[in-house]
């Protein structure tokens, strides 16, 4: 068994879509970001190669390559996990959670575990989405951005 823990935190910014776990969530403003900025899909990526012991997100797709520019960080979370079971490993389950004071999360965890299952090739059951919000502490307190913290069970 093998575990990895994966953080991603990114500020909002106007005329972008809010993008969280593969799901466009209707909100007045995205996140900044080099891709699609999917704070959900990124923290989850980084938990995943970190159990199989790759590295991150930042050296598989660095922001510095223009071929990221705008990706969509469900296809990178799925090429990601397919260098993981290269490696013959497979998800056993990840669980992650959004801090976020707006907007609410609840109502569209299901598709976001379903998209995040997809990517990497599990059932939704498999995967956990959560979330929380800050009690108004800090940037995330303020409105300023969204964070996300994901783990990740390989074997």
């Amino acid at each position: 068994m093998r575990v990895g823990i994966g953080y991603d935190s990114h500020r909002f910014a106007e005329g972008r879509k809010l993008m969280l776990g593969g799901v466009e969530i209707p909100h007045s403003r995205g996140l900044a970001g080099h891709s699609d900025a999917d704070v959900v899909a990124h923290a989850l990526t980084d938990a995943v190669l970190g159990a199989a012991g790759l590295g991150d997100i930042g050296a598989l797709f660095p922001e510095s390559d223009p071929r990221w520019q705008n990706a969509n960080s469900i296809y990178l979370l799925n090429q990601a996990y397919l260098r993981v079971v290269e490696k013959r490993l497979h998800l056993v389950n990840a669980d992650i959670t959004i801090i976020a004071e707006q907007p609410p999360i609840a109502p569209f965890v299901d598709g976001m575990r379903e998209k995040l299952a997809g990517a990497l090739l599990c059932g939704p059951s498999d995967i956990s989405v959560k979330g929380k919000t800050n009690e108004k502490m800090g940037f995330i307190g303020r409105g300023e951005g969204i964070a996300a913290i994901a783990v990740a069970a390989l074997e």
